[in-house]
C-alpha cells in the first residue's frame, strides 16, 4: 500500500467514527426502520458522515495542502464523488438516500462550492455534475440554488478569481455537451414562474465572456487570450447538443450525415482527475427512457410555452413597476396576469420579491384613493396576533422601504397602528390606536437617530422616554416598556427591505480594487457571504418536493433558440471579426452553422436570415472592404456557407439570396485569383485616372462588390491580392459550389422555387452592370433547369414561372450579347423540354415557350428578333410531332414577326408558317387544332403587312387552304368551353376564325390585297356554305357587314371614295350572290340586314355606291323574286318606298343663296382649277357639298325609277317599248284592236295590286317633285348661278318623264290583266287622274325642249289608250278629249300627229260619229 493511500485510511479511521457516532446520537427518528437491509443503513450512515466530514471548517489563513483538515475534506469529497458515480438503482431511488442527498450532500456542496481551494472547488463541481446527471429529477430546487448562487455569481462578479471562473466554464462545457441537460434546465427553470431564468442568464453571461467583454467587465483581463477558444467550444457544444436533439431525417441535400460530434474531437479533457469526461453523456444515453425520467412530470411543450410567455409578461410588468408602479400594474392587468381589486394588488406586492422596495413604499404611501385602498388591503393581510409591538413593526417594514415623505409615512403608520390593535384586541397597554400610531412613529425616529451616521448627537434613553410622555390618552406608557424598546432598537436596528439586485461593478468600483491583494480579500468576503446564503437556501429547500420535468419533445428547442440566438450571434460575430486565431474562427463558424441548422429545422425565418447574413458578411465577398483583405478565416467562412447550402437547402427560404450573392461574387473572386480577369483590379485605376471622376457610383459593379475601387493598385499588390484569394479557386471549393447546383434536384418543391427565385434575382444584379455584365448566374439557371426538368409537372411549372419571367427580362436586355445568350439558352432548354412531349389538354409547353413571345414583343433589336424566329423555326422543323400547346406560342411569335419590316425575318417566319399549314397540319392536325385560330390570325397578320405584297397574296391563299382542313375534318373540333354546343364547335373554332380574319384583311389592307381577301372570303362562303347552320350565317354577316364600317371614315379621308367605289361595290354584289345561292336558308336570316345595308348605301354621298345599292336591290329581287313570299314582297316594297322618300332632293326647292355668295363663287372657281378642286371647293363653300349630295339623290331617284321598271317588267325595257311605239307611229300602224300583253315578264305576276299601288305612289311622288322643280324657273336660275349642275339651268326632265312613264306602264298592265278585275275600277280612276293631270301639265309647258322631252311619254300614253277596249276607250276619250284638242295647236312631230289622228278617228268610230275606216273605203268603192 502506498504512503498516500495509507494516510487516507488513517484519516478515515480517525474522523469517520466520530461523525458516525454524532450522527447516531443525533435527535430525530432512527433511519434504520426505513431500510430493508442493514447494509443500506450502513451505507446511509457512511454517506451522511462523509457529507458532514466534507463540511468540516478549515483553519484560518492560507490553506496548508498537508494539513489534516484539508486532506480529510478532499478525501471525503472524492469518496462522495465515487459513491455517486457508481450508485446503483437502490441508492438512486430510495427515498432515504434521496433525502440524504438533499439534506446533507447539497448543503455540503453549498459550503465547498465556494471554496478558495481549487482542488475542493473542482471536486465540488464534479459532484454537482454527477448529481445533475443522475439525480436531477429529485433535486430541482437544489440545482437552482447551485446555479443561481454559485455558478452564475462566480461568472458575473468581477472579483472572482480566474481559476474559479475557468473551472466553472469547464463544468459548463460538460453540461452543455449533453442536450438533455440543457433542455431540462430551460424547461424546469426558465419556464417556471417561480424559478430563476438560469438558461437565459447562462447564455447572456457566456456571450459577454466570449465577446471579450467579460475580460473587462468580469475581471479577467489577465487571461483574455486563453478564454475565447474554450468559450467558443462551450457555445458550439451547446449548439451541437441542440442540433442533436433535432431529428436527423431533416438533413436535406446531404450525401452523408453531418459530423455532429466534431466538438468531442476538439475538446481537451477538462476535469480529468475525477471521473470520465463523458460522465454526462453516458447517462444521457439512457435518456428519455430512464427511471429518473419516468418519475418526472409530464412534458407538454405548448403548456411550457404558455408558462414562458406568462413569465415574460410578469417580468416585463415587474420591470415597468420598478420604473413606474402604476404603469406596471396596468400592464399586468391588461395581460390578465393580475386582478383589479385592491386585495389582488396587495397580495401581489406581498408575494413578489423582485419588486423594487422603494417603489412599493412610494406606491403604498401615495394619497390617491385607489392607492390608499391597496395600502389598507396590504396592511390587513398582515397578521400581528400575539406579537409584541416592535416585532410587529419589524415584520411590517420587511416588505417595503418607507418613503421619505412624512405624510406618506404618517398614513402607513396610522394604518399599521389600527391593524395592530385589531389583531391584539385583548391587550391593555394601549388606550387607543392613537397611542400605537405615535409610538410606531417614535420608533422609526429612534432607529434613524441611533443608526444613521449623519446624526452626531445620539438620543439618550431618558430623552426617548421624555419624548413619549402623555401619548397614552394623556397618560404615560410604563418606563420599563419604553426602556426595553430603546434597548432593543439600540441593539438591532429595524432593517427595511433592500432591493435585491445583481450588481456587476461599474468602472469606478473596478478602479477601487487597486491591487490583486485587495481583490482577493474582497472576493473572500463575498465567498463567505455567498456560502452562507447558499447554505441557508439549501437547508430551506431540503424538505421541499418540487416536480422535475424531463424534456422529451423536440419543440422545446424552438423557444430556447429564440431566447439565445441574439447573444449567440453577437458572440460568434465578435469572435470572427476580432480574432484571427484559426481555432476560434473554426468554432465560431461551427456555431453559426449549427444555429442556422436549428433555425432551418424549426423554420424560424428572422433568426435564420440574420445568421446567414452574418455568415455572408464575413466572407468579405459582398462588403465594401472586399477581397483585398481576405484571410484564412474568410476562406473558411466561404466553405461554411457552401456547407450550409448543401445541408439545409430545403429550409433556407429567403436566405438563399445572401448565399447565392456570395457564390456569384466568389466566381468573380476565382477569376481574379486565377489571373483570368486582372482588369477587374487594374481597370478601375485607369478609369479613375482617366475620364471617370472617381465616385463609387461610376465604377463598375464588380469593383464595388469586391472592394476593388479606390487607390492606386500596383502589380505587386495585384499579385498579393491574387495570392490571398487564390484558395477560393481550389478544387474543393469549385466542386462544392457545383454541388449546390447539381444538388438542387434534391430540394423539395417549395425550396427549389425559393432557390430559383433568388438565383434569378442575383442574375439580374449581375446583368445590371452597364460596363461588365456577367452571366455566371444566368448560366447556372440554365444548368439547374436541365437538372430539374425531370420533376413532376406541378413543381416544374412553379419553377418555370420564375425562370420564364427572368428570361423575359434578360431576353430584352439592351446588351445584345446577353440577350443572344438568353435566347440561345431558351432554345436549348425548349428543345430538351419538347422532347418529352405533352399529353392532350395540358398547357406546360405553352408556359415554357412564353418567353420567346415576350422577347419578340418587347425587344426591338433586329438581331434578337431574327434569332428568336430562327429558334422557333428550328423547333418546328425538328420537334413538330411533339408540340401540342406550344403551337399557340409559335404562332404568336410568327404573328409578331409578320408585322416586322425586316425582309429576312418576315420571309423566314412566313416560310415556317407555310410549312406548318401545308405539311404539319396535314400530318398532325389533331395536335395542332387548339392553335388553329392562332395560325389563321398569324396568316392574316402576314397578309396585312403592306411592305411585302407577294407575301400578302400567298398568305390569303394559305387561309383559303385552311378552309379545306375545316371542311374535311369537322369532327376533329372539340372545345373545353361548356357554353359552346358540340355542333357549333367547328364553327367557333374553324370557320369563324377564317372568315373573321379575312374580314380583317379586307378592312386593313390596300386595294389589291383586300380585293383578293374579299374574293376568297365569298369563295369560301359559296363553296362551303351548304354546311353552315342558320345561326352561323347570322354571325358571319355581322362580320361581312363590318366591311361597310370603313365608310364611317371622315369625309376628308381620300381612301373613302376609293373604298366605296371598289370594295363596297364588290362586297354588295357578292353578298347578293351568296343570298341568291342560299336563299332558302338566308331569306329569314339575312333579308332584313341586306335591305338595311342597301338602304344605308344609297344614303351615302357617293354616286357609284348609290347606283350599286339600287342595282343590287334590283338583282336580288329579279333573281329571287319568284321564291319570295308575300311578306318578303311587302318588305321589298317598303324598302323601295323608304329609299324613294329619303332620296327626294327637297332642298332643291328650298335652298336660297346668301348675299355675295354668287360673286365669291365665280372668283373662286376661276382660281381653284387644281387636282383637289372639289375638296377645296367644299371647304370654301359648304353649299357645294350640299349640291353634290343633292345631285346624288337625283341620280338615286332615276336609278330607283329604272329599278322598279326593271323589276316589274324585266326583261322588257321601257326604251325598247318606246322605240317600238315610235316606229309604229312612223308607219301609222297602231293597232286599234284590243291587244292584251299576256307575256309573263318580270316580277309583275308576283306582286299584289296593293304592292303595285305602293310602287306607283312612289313613282308619282317622284314625278310630281320633278314637275314642281322644273316649273320653278326662278329657283332653277338661282341654283344655276350658284354653280349647281353645269353650264345650263338644272332640270329634272328625265325624272319627270321616266317616273310617269313607268307608272303608266304599271297602270295599263294592271288595266289589261284579267286576273286583277277587282282592282280595275281603282286602276281606271288612277289612270284617268294621272293622264288628265299629265296632259294638263303638258299644255302649260312653254319650252320647246321641255315639250320634246314629253314626246315618248305622249306616244306611250296614246298608244296604250288606243289598245284598250271600246267600252273603256269611251271613258278615257271623253275625259281627255278637250285636252287633246288643245294639244293640236302645238307644233308636234309627225309621229305624234299620226297617233293623235288615229286617236281622233277612233273617237268617231267608238262614239258612232263616223264609220270605221274599212267601211268607208268599201262605200267609196261601191
Amino acid at each position: 500500500m502506498s504512503e498516500g493511500n495509507s494516510l487516507q485510511v488513517t484519516l478515515l479511521k480517525h474522523d469517520l467514527p466520530n461523525f458516525m457516532t454524532e450522527s447516531g446520537n443525533s435527535s430525530g427518528p432512527t433511519p434504520g426502520a426505513k431500510f430493508s437491509h442493514i447494509l443500506q443503513k450502513d451505507a446511509f450512515l457512511v454517506f451522511r458522515s462523509l457529507c458532514k466530514l466534507s463540511m468540516k471548517p478549515l483553519s484560518d489563513g492560507p490553506p496548508d495542502p498537508k494539513s489534516h483538515e484539508l486532506r480529510s475534506k478532499i478525501l471525503s469529497l472524492q469518496l462522495l464523488l465515487s459513491i455517486l458515480q457508481n450508485a446503483g438503482p437502490v441508492f438512486r431511488t430510495n427515498e432515504m438516500f434521496i433525502n440524504a442527498i438533499k439534506q446533507y450532500l447539497c448543503v455540503a456542496l453549498s459550503k465547498n462550492g465556494v471554496s478558495s481551494v481549487p482542488e475542493v472547488f473542482e471536486l465540488s463541481l464534479s459532484i454537482f455534475l454527477t448529481l445533475l446527471s443522475n439525480f436531477k429529477t429529485h433535486l430541482k430546487m437544489q440545482i437552482e440554488v447551485f446555479f443561481k448562487e454559485i455558478f452564475l455569481y462566480i461568472l458575473e462578479t468581477s472579483t472572482s478569481s480566474f481559476d474559479h471562473k475557468w473551472m466553472v466554464i469547464q463544468t459548463l462545457t460538460r453540461i452543455c455537451a449533453d442536450a438533455q441537460s440543457v433542455v431540462d434546465i430551460y424547461v424546469n427553470y426558465d419556464c417556471d414562474l417561480n424559478a430563476a431564468n438560469i438558461f437565459e442568464r447562462l447564455v447572456n453571461d457566456l456571450s459577454k465572456i466570449a465577446q471579450g467583454r467579460g475580460s473587462q467587465e468580469l475581471g479577467m483581463s489577465n487571461v483574455q487570450v486563453k478564454i475565447p477558444p474554450n468559450f467558443m467550444k462551450l457555445r458550439v457544444s451547446w449548439h451541437d447538443s441542440l442540433v442533436l436533439t433535432c431529428p436527423f431525417h431533416s438533413c436535406i441535400g446531404q450525401e452523408k450525415p453531418t459530423e455532429q460530434d466534431s466538438n468531442e474531437t476538439k475538446h481537451p479533457e477538462t476535469i480529468n482527475r475525477y471521473g470520465s469526461l463523458n460522465s454526462l453523456d453516458s447517462t444521457a444515453s439512457s435518456g428519455i427512457g430512464s427511471y429518473s425520467t419516468q418519475m418526472s412530470g409530464t412534458d407538454n411543450p405548448e403548456q411550457f410555452e404558455v408558462l414562458k410567455q406568462q413569465k415574460e409578461i410578469i417580468e416585463q410588468g415587474i420591470d415597468l413597476f420598478n420604473k413606474k408602479p402604476k404603469r406596471g400594474i396596468q400592464y399586468l392587468q391588461e395581460q390578465g396576469m393580475l386582478g383589479t381589486t385592491p386585495e389582488d394588488i396587495a397580495q401581489f406586492l406581498h408575494q413578489e420579491e423582485r419588486l423594487d422596495s422603494t417603489q412599493v413604499g412610494e406606491f403604498l404611501g401615495d394619497n390617491d384613493k385607489f392607492n390608499k385602498e391597496v395600502m389598507y388591503a396590504y396592511v390587513d393581510q398582515h397578521d400581528f396576533s400575539g406579537k409584541d409591538f416592535v416585532s410587529a413593526l419589524r415584520m411590517f417594514l420587511e416588505g417595503f422601504r418607507l418613503p421619505g415623505e412624512a405624510q406618506k409615512i404618517d398614513r402607513l403608520m396610522e394604518k399599521f397602528a389600527a391593524r395592530y390593535l385589531e389583531c391584539n384586541q385583548g391587550q391593555t397597554l394601549f388606550a387607543s390606536a392613537d397611542t400605537a400610531y405615535v409610538l410606531a412613529y417614535s420608533i422609526i425616529m429612534l432607529t434613524t437617530d441611533l443608526h444613521s451616521p449623519q446624526v452626531k448627537n445620539k438620543m439618550t434613553k431618558e430623552q426617548y422616554i421624555k419624548m413619549n410622555r402623555g401619548i397614552n390618552d394623556s397618560k404615560d406608557l410604563p418606563e420599563e416598556y419604553l426602556s426595553a424598546i430603546y434597548n432593543e432598537i439600540a441593539g438591532k436596528k429595524i432593517s427595511m427591505k433592500e432591493t435585491k439586485e445583481l450588481t456587476i461593478p461599474t468602472k469606478s468600483s473596478k478602479q477601487s480594487v487597486a491591487s490583486e491583494k485587495q481583490r482577493r480579500l474582497l472576493y473572500n468576503l463575498e465567498m463567505e457571504q455567498m456560502a452562507k446564503t447558499a447554505k441557508a437556501l439549501m437547508e430551506a429547500v431540503s424538505h421541499v418536493q418540487a416536480p422535475f420535468t424531463s424534456a422529451t419533445h423536440l419543440e422545446h428547442v424552438r423557444p430556447m433558440f429564440k431566447l439565445a440566438w441574439t447573444p449567440f450571434l453577437a458572440a460568434f460575430s465578435v469572435g470572427l471579426q476580432d480574432c484571427d486565431d484559426t481555432e476560434v474562427a473554426s468554432l465560431c463558424l461551427e456555431g453559426i452553422r449549427c444555429a442556422i441548422r436549428i433555425a432551418c429545422i424549426f423554420n424560424i425565418q428572422l433568426e435564420r436570415d440574420a445568421y446567414v447574413q452574418a455568415l455572408a458578411r464575413f466572407t468579405l465577398l459582398t462588403v465594401s472592404s472586399g477581397i483585398t483583405e481576405m484571410k484564412q478565416k474568410n476562406i473558411d467562412t466561404i466553405k461554411t456557407l457552401i456547407t450550409v447550402a448543401h445541408t439545409d437547402g430545403n429550409y433556407l427560404g429567403n436566405s438563399w439570396h445572401e448565399i447565392l450573392k456570395c457564390i456569384s461574387q466568389l466566381e468573380l473572386a476565382q477569376l481574379i485569383g486565377t489571373g483570368v480577369k486582372p482588369r477587374y483590379i487594374s481597370g478601375t485605376v485607369r478609369g479613375r485616372e482617366g475620364s471617370l471622376t472617381g465616385t463609387k457610383d461610376q465604377a463598375p459593379d464588380e469593383f464595388v462588390g469586391l472592394g476593388l475601387v479606390g487607390g492606386n493598385v500596383d502589380w505587386k499588390q495585384i499579385a498579393s491580392i491574387q495570392e490571398s484569394i487564390g484558395e477560393t479557386s481550389s478544387q474543393s471549393v469549385v466542386v462544392a459550389v457545383d454541388r449546390i447546383f447539381t444538388g438542387s434536384t434534391r430540394l423539395d418543391g417549395n425550396a427549389i422555387v425559393d432557390f430559383v427565385r433568388w438565383l434569378c434575382a442575383v442574375s439580374m444584379d449581375e446583368l445590371l452592370s452597364a460596363t461588365h455584365p456577367r452571366m455566371f448566374s444566368l448560366q447556372k439557371i440554365v444548368e439547374i433547369s436541365y437538372y430539374n426538368m425531370g420533376r413532376i409537372r406541378l413543381q416544374w411549372s412553379r419553377i418555370w414561372e420564375v425562370i420564364g419571367d427572368h428570361f423575359n427580362k434578360v431576353g430584352c436586355n439592351p446588351n445584345e450579347d446577353v440577350a443572344i445568350f438568353a435566347v440561345d439558352s431558351l432554345r436549348q432548354l425548349s428543345m430538351k423540354f419538347l422532347e418529352k412531349g405533352e399529353l392532350a389538354n395540358f398547357r406546360f409547353q405553352k408556359d415554357f415557350l412564353r418567353p420567346f413571345e415576350h422577347i419578340m414583343k418587347r425587344n426591338r433589336s433586329p438581331t434578337i428578333r431574327d434569332m428568336v424566329v430562327r429558334c422557333i423555326a428550328q423547333m418546328v422543323n425538328s420537334q413538330a410531332a411533339n408540340i401540342r400547346s406550344g403551337w399557340k406560342n409559335i404562332f404568336s411569335v410568327f404573328h409578331l414577326a409578320a408585322s416586322d419590316q425586316d425582309e429576312s425575318i418576315v420571309e423566314l417566319a412566313f416560310q415556317t408558317t407555310g410549312h406548318i399549314v401545308t405539311i404539319v397540319f396535314e400530318k398532325h392536325f389533331p395536335a395542332t387544332i387548339d392553335s388553329f385560330q392562332d395560325a389563321v390570325k398569324c396568316l392574316s397578320e402576314f397578309a396585312c403587312n403592306a411592305a411585302f405584297p407577294d407575301t400578302s397574296m400567298e398568305a390569303i391563299r394559305l387561309i383559303r387552304h385552311c378552309a379545306k382542313y375545316v371542311s374535311d375534318r369537322p369532327q376533329e373540333y372539340t372545345s373545353d368551353d361548356m357554353n359552346v354546343a358540340p355542333e357549333d364547335r367547328v364553327w367557333v373554332r374553324g370557320w369563324f376564325p377564317i372568315l373573321f380574319e379575312l374580314s380583317c384583311i379586307i378592312n386593313r389592307c390596300k386595294l389589291d390585297v383586300r380585293t383578293r381577301g374579299l374574293t376568297v372570303m365569298f369563295e369560301i362562303m359559296k363553296t362551303y356554305g351548304h354546311t353552315y347552320e342558320k345561326h352561323w350565317w347570322q354571325d358571319l354577316f355581322r362580320i361581312v357587314f363590318r366591311i361597310f364600317d370603313n365608310m364611317k371614315l371622315p369625309e376628308q379621308q381620300t381612301e373613302k371614295a376609293e373604298w366605296m367605289t371598289t370594295t363596297c361595290n364588290h362586297a354588295l354584289y357578292a353578298i347578293c350572290d351568296v343570298f341568291t345561292q342560299y336563299l332558302e336558308v338566308l331569306s329569314d336570316v339575312l333579308l332584313d340586314d341586306i335591305f338595311a345595308q342597301l338602304y344605308w348605301c344609297v344614303q351615302q354621298d357617293n354616286e357609284q355606291l348609290a347606283r350599286s345599292g339600287t342595282n343590287c336591290l334590283e338583282n336580288v329581287v329579279i333573281l329571287n323574286g319568284e321564291k319570295f313570299t308575300l311578306e318578303i314582297w311587302d318588305k321589298t316594297c317598303t324598302c323601295m318606298l323608304d329609299i324613294f322618300k329619303t332620296t327626294i332632293p327637297h332642298a332643291l326647292l328650298t335652298w336660297r343663296p346668301t348675299s355675295g355668295d354668287l360673286q365669291k363663287f365665280d372668283r373662286c372657281c376661276s382660281s381653284l382649277l387644281t387636282s383637289n378642286f372639289l375638296f377645296l371647293l367644299f371647304k370654301e363653300f359648304p353649299e357645294q357639298k350640299l349640291f353634290a349630295a343633292l345631285l346624288i339623290k337625283c341620280v338615286v331617284q332615276l336609278e330607283l325609277i329604272q329599278t322598279i321598271d326593271n323589276i316589274v317588267f324585266f326583261p322588257a325595257t321601257s326604251k325598247k317599248e318606246d322605240a317600238e311605239n315610235l316606229a309604229a307611229a312612223q308607219r301609222d300602224a297602231v293597232d286599234f284592236d284590243v291587244h292584251v300583253d299576256t307575256q309573263d315578264q318580270g316580277m309583275y305576276r308576283f306582286l299584289t295590286s296593293q304592292q303595285l299601288f305602293k310602287l306607283l305612289d312612289c313613282l308619282l311622288e317622284s314625278h310630281r317633285f320633278a314637275k314642281a322643280f322644273n316649273s320653278n324657273n326662278e329657283q332653277r336660275t338661282a341654283l344655276w348661278k350658284a354653280g349647281f349642275k353645269g353650264k345650263s339651268k338644272p332640270n329634272l326632265l328625265k325624272q319627270e318623264t321616266s317616273s310617269l312613264a313607268c307608272g303608266l306602264r304599271i297602270l295599263f298592265r294592271m288595266y289589261m290583266d284579267e286576273s286583277r278585275t277587282s282592282a280595275w275600277e281603282e286602276v281606271q280612276q288612277r289612270l284617268l287622274n294621272v293622264c288628265s293631270e299629265a296632259l294638263s301639265y303638258f299644255l302649260t309647258l312653254t319650252s320647246e325642249s321641255h315639250r320634246e322631252a314629253w314626246t315618248n311619254l305622249l306616244l306611250l300614253f296614246l298608244t296604250k289608250v288606243l289598245k284598250i277596249s271600246d267600252e273603256r276607250f269611251k271613258a278615257h276619250a271623253s275625259f281627255y278629249y278637250p285636252l287633246l284638242c288643245e294639244i293640236m295647236q302645238f307644233d308636234l312631230i309627225p309621229e305624234l300627229r299620226a297617233v293623235l289622228r288615229r286617236f281622233f278617228l277612233r273617237i268617231g268610230v267608238v262614239f258612232q260619229i263616223s264609220q270605221p275606216p274599212e267601211q268607208e273605203s268599201g262605200i267609196s268603192k261601191q
